[in-house]
């Protein structure tokens, strides 16, 4: 089991295997080069020319361009000579020239006093824009430059002379053993200890030299935010990590915090960097005599609250907690607390005592199927890949877009085929595939996507009924049943039915709640959420969109693989977003199969920037215009369902230096515009990330610094090969369809002798009313349980695996004892052959197959018509017609059609039940042909009616409904029947095949219909 991280990085002897797991680094320090002397120096050549060489160009070539005397009436009449027109343009760059000097001097002023923003030139947009940059470029170099634009040095920490200790007391994780305590403190310690020295050797440098500002509030849709500050008063909006660091954690004059950098008030305090420059910054509170009374107390407070308040703050922790602090910029991953009795009180098995509790989006206990390396025993207990049957939400999003995949591939091929059915049987996977293929079936819960989805959009609607935005959420973590969601800061009580978690920064919701929610018309309110792994029994979901900044992932690079394929395919295909744009760089496998709508591959981090660069503009400057401090905001309103979906970038190989500070600068305001970065290393070190992690050899995930020790969440090489096969299989422009060069149909997987001989010793019928001819009733509770276990061999000929079939019967668990019990139940009560071999035996892979004398009338179904049309009904028209009438015979209605409540669910995995229509209506289709070619068009009509019945939606069977009833040459029932065609099609209207051939049977159609109406 996966448990906390014990050890330290105080570089004690237990610690030496320790990964190394820091806070955000500082990017290294850049000098100013030749080409910044060289952009300078050009700088004062074209500002010089500009502001000099433009006038007196202008006085020496042209000289005083208006008029020396009054202007009369007469100059109307003159002619306009070429003298004339160029004192008209002289006056016009006059103009431009005034317009432009007037630019330089408002930039250069704001510049070098850092009095506020630069003010705004009337109608000088792209002037001043080019003032601006002039200017700046001149001013690189000069001694206003630390000032005017900083070095990258101070992005991501704060500058030497304004460095504190940490902030932070020590959460106390629930479980944590007394060792990983000890272990914690000790890191936390050593962080501590180096805080200290840097706060010593920054000394009084900063006494008596603190500089104050008050958030303003807002003007209009504008909200300050530190962001803007720190653009105004530090040059460099880059620099707003320096004014959170100093300020984080201490109480503002409402008595509330600064817990993240992105949620700040009007009315809170700042105490500024000592460098820190402008008209809006107040001294200390002593020297501010134009400052209000009370704003001056609140000051001289806060002023108070400095490094004594961060002091204090760690050891009221450590003396709430037993000693010890840590950082708590990045301790904001707590494991929630175990309640007890979660469990299994809440979710016992379906029918009671069957096995621990399933569905729930974590794994079971050991003895579960499908969640523990089972060891061989009886032939029926060996491996699947795990790493799929140990990820149920990752396979149930695997599972469904596939699902959805091959039914899109199916009405594709049924609505293009002609002549003959395409595709009616999806390939059937072999070898790796097939293994992935049964791991999904075994590992995935739907049913706990399902939940996780609901309450999500329903806690969204509940906020938004109330009016409050969205909390920002760092993570998830799916403990026992219930939900908790960690967020960045307090938000009060949640709203019902969520309650308080163990403290104010966790929102609870318990699995019986979740399962009373309904669908509800929300935005997905956290699509970034993807699982990283597990620890004590609990599953972490890490919101990616949230992070403030980057998130670094070190280990060897097979291992990183594996972890940011399983967060790709996972982000790509779960059930809990809407619409995301997925960047992938680096990855050595072509993931796009899985969700061409979702993903995309760059070739280089080069273009990864460069896109980026452009997006990150684009957001800002959206949620600007529409007034919304973050995209979260953005998410609830009337707008919720067309903007601000997540943009999250996987990038699998390590970045250079220089690309890694250009990520760096565009992941610092990355959190609030719904953009998240995940991004390898091999080294370990990443210029600033927020969150650093390492994947182990052995599969976990370390991050000590956050208190997380996971089982990781991982897709290897061969898996991801493996599903992107079946995706791949499944896509009908993927090459994997059925087709053949004929147009014909691909034979069934299994055919059936359909001839007098042919009679099997099994028959059941699944089309309608299930029921078994050839086998006696099983007695007692177990018969509803038999039966289903064998309609699931019967509609998979193929074999299916013992773990796929317990964990269908069982979708919560079971021991592989009642599983095995189970089989051997079936294989007594099926039989064996004359021949003495037993009907339900196991093939050469280990899965379970049925004897060929073990048949359903799905089977049979299939045999007719591909005999009909592909064996011997193709070169004999009255043997056509006879197995084409058998086989619509056999459709008694919709696929097990009085199948129990609650049972079957895994059928939900199927096609089976968009395979059957389909088939009903090809048999229809070929039927009412064989008629037509004789002239029998009642009997046509007969056939397609009872086509009809199971397939009531299939446009193909209307529109040669429509053509066997113009044969008959009824025109009052023609215009009837499409008026009935109408009536059915509603708001949505006719397909447009459906159009055109009413136009070609009935022309006056429209006018007819209408007359009726």
């Amino acid at each position: 089991m996966a448990r906390r991280n014990t050890r330290s990085s105080n570089g004690s002897p237990d610690s030496a295997a320790a990964p190394r797991n820091r806070t955000p680094q500082p990017l290294p320090a850049r000098r100013r080069s030749a080409g910044d002397f060289v952009k300078a120096f050009l700088a004062f050549v074209a500002l010089a020319v500009l502001l000099v060489g433009v006038p007196g160009a202008l006085a020496y070539f042209v000289g005083w361009p208006l008029p020396d005397g009054t202007p009369s009436l007469d100059w109307l009449q003159q002619e306009v000579t070429v003298g004339t027109f160029v004192k008209v343009l002289t006056v016009v760059v006059w103009l431009a020239w005034a317009q432009f000097t007037a630019c330089v001097l408002v930039e250069a002023k704001a510049a070098l006093s850092g009095v506020g923003m630069p003010g705004r030139v009337p109608g000088a947009g792209p002037s001043q824009v080019l003032a601006r940059q002039l200017v700046a470029a001149l001013l690189l170099i000069g001694a206003t430059a630390a000032g005017f634009a900083p070095g990258l040095s101070q992005f991501g920490q704060s500058p030497e002379g304004n460095e504190r200790p940490a902030a932070a007391a020590a959460q106390r994780t629930p479980g944590l053993f007394a060792q990983e305590q000890r272990g914690a403190a000790a890191a936390a310690d050593a962080v501590a200890e180096q805080a200290a020295r840097a706060a010593d050797r920054a000394g009084t440098a900063r006494d008596g030299d603190t500089k104050f500002y008050r958030i303003q509030p807002p003007e209009g849709r504008h909200h300050d935010s530190l962001w803007e500050i720190a653009e105004r008063h530090l040059g460099d909006g880059r620099r707003y990590k320096e004014i959170y660091q100093l300020n984080k954690d201490r109480e503002q004059p409402d008595g509330s915090r600064l817990s993240e950098a992105s949620l700040i008030r009007p009315g809170w305090i700042m105490e500024m960097p000592a460098d820190a420059h402008g008209g809006e910054l107040v001294e200390m509170p002593d020297e501010a005599p134009k400052v209000p009374e009370k704003v001056r107390e609140q000051i001289s407070d806060y002023a108070k609250t400095g490094d004594g308040h961060r002091g204090g703050g760690a050891q009221q922790g450590g003396d709430r907690e037993g000693g010890g602090s840590v950082d708590r910029d990045t301790a904001h991953i707590t494991i929630p607390e175990q309640r007890p009795g979660g469990g299994e009180e809440r979710n016992g098995g379906r029918d009671g005592g069957r096995g621990d509790a399933r569905g729930n989006g974590e794994p079971a206990a050991p003895a579960a199927p499908g969640r523990g390396t089972e060891a061989a025993s009886d032939g029926f207990s060996f491996g699947l890949p795990e790493a799929l049957v140990g990820a149920p939400l990752l396979a149930a999003g695997l599972l469904g877009a596939l699902g959805r995949r091959r039914r899109h591939t199916l009405w594709q091929s049924a609505m293009g085929a002609v002549g003959g059915r395409r595709g009616m049987e999806p390939p059937t996977p072999t070898g790796t595939a097939a293994d992935a293929q049964d791991a999904l079936l075994v590992g995935a819960d739907p049913e706990g996507v399902r939940l996780l989805d609901r309450a999500l959009r329903g806690l969204a609607a509940a906020l938004t009924a109330e009016s409050r935005p969205l909390p920002t959420v760092y993570a998830a973590w799916l403990s026992h049943g219930d939900l908790h969601l960690q967020l960045a800061q307090p938000e009060g009580r949640p709203p019902a039915p969520w309650q308080l978690g163990q403290d104010q920064t966790f929102w609870m919701l318990t699995r019986a709640d979740a399962e009373a929610y309904e669908d509800v018309d929300a935005a997905a309110p956290y699509p970034g959420l993807v699982c990283l792994g597990t620890m004590d029994d609990s599953r972490l979901l890490l919101n990616l969109e949230a992070v403030p900044g980057i998130v670094s992932l070190s280990g060897a690079a097979a291992d990183r693989a594996a972890v940011f394929a399983s967060v790709a395919a996972e982000l790509a295909t779960n059930g809990w977003s809407d619409r995301m744009t997925i960047t992938l760089v680096g990855f050595g496998r072509d993931l796009t199969p899985l969700a061409p709508n979702r993903l995309r591959h760059l070739e280089d981090v080069e273009a990864l920037i460069e896109s980026m660069k452009a997006e990150t503009r684009q957001r800002r400057g959206a949620l600007g215009a529409a007034g919304h401090d973050s995209v979260l905001t953005g998410r609830t309103g009337p707008a919720r369902h067309t903007r601000w979906a997540p943009h999250l970038v996987l990038l699998a190989a390590g970045p250079t230096a220089d690309e890694a500070v250009e990520l760096a600068e565009l992941a610092a305001d990355a959190g609030r515009l719904g953009i998240g970065y995940l991004v390898g290393t091999d080294s370990g070190e990443l210029p600033g990330a927020a969150w650093e992690m390492e994947i182990t050899g052995d599969g976990r995930l370390l991050a000590p610094l956050l208190g997380l020790e996971l089982a990781a969440q991982q897709l290897p090489d061969a898996l991801q090969q493996a599903v992107v096969e079946l995706f791949t299989a499944a896509d009908p422009d993927g090459g994997g369809g059925d087709d053949d060069s004929t147009g014909g149909a691909a034979a069934p997987p299994f055919l059936v002798d359909v001839s007098e001989q042919g009679r099997p010793a099994v028959y059941a019928r699944l089309v309608g009313t299930y029921e078994i001819i050839g086998l006696e009733t099983p007695d007692g509770e177990r018969s509803p349980l038999l039966h289903e276990a064998l309609a699931l061999l019967l509609l998979h000929r193929e074999g299916v695996h013992p773990r796929v079939l317990a964990s269908a019967l069982w979708p919560r668990g079971v021991t592989e004892d009642v599983r095995d019990a189970l089989v051997d139940r079936i294989r007594a009560w099926l039989g064996s052959d004359p021949d003495g071999t037993p009907r339900l035996r196991a093939d050469a892979s280990g899965r379970l197959t049925l004897a060929p004398s073990v048949v359903c009338d799905l089977d049979v179904l299939r045999s007719l018509y591909h005999e009909a049309t592909q064996g011997r009904g193709a070169a004999n028209r009255a043997v056509r017609g006879r197995l084409l009438t058998d086989a619509l015979v056999l459709v008694r209605g919709p696929l097990l059609a009085d199948r129990p409540q609650g049972r079957y669910g895994w059928l939900t995995h199927e096609i089976v039940d968009a395979q059957l229509p389909l088939l009903v209506a090809d048999i229809g289709l070929a039927l009412s042909e064989f008629h037509l070619e004789k002239g029998r068009a009642e009997q046509a009509i007969e056939a397609l009616t009872a086509a009809r019945a199971s397939a009531p939606a299939d446009e193909r069977l209307w529109n040669e409904l429509l053509r066997a009833t113009h044969a008959t040459g009824d025109q009052d029932r023609l215009r009837a029947l499409a008026a009935d065609l109408v009536a059915r099609s509603g708001a949505r209207g006719l397909p447009p095949r459906t159009e055109a051939l009413l136009d070609e049977l009935l022309p006056a159609w429209r006018d007819g219909l209408t007359a009726v109406g």
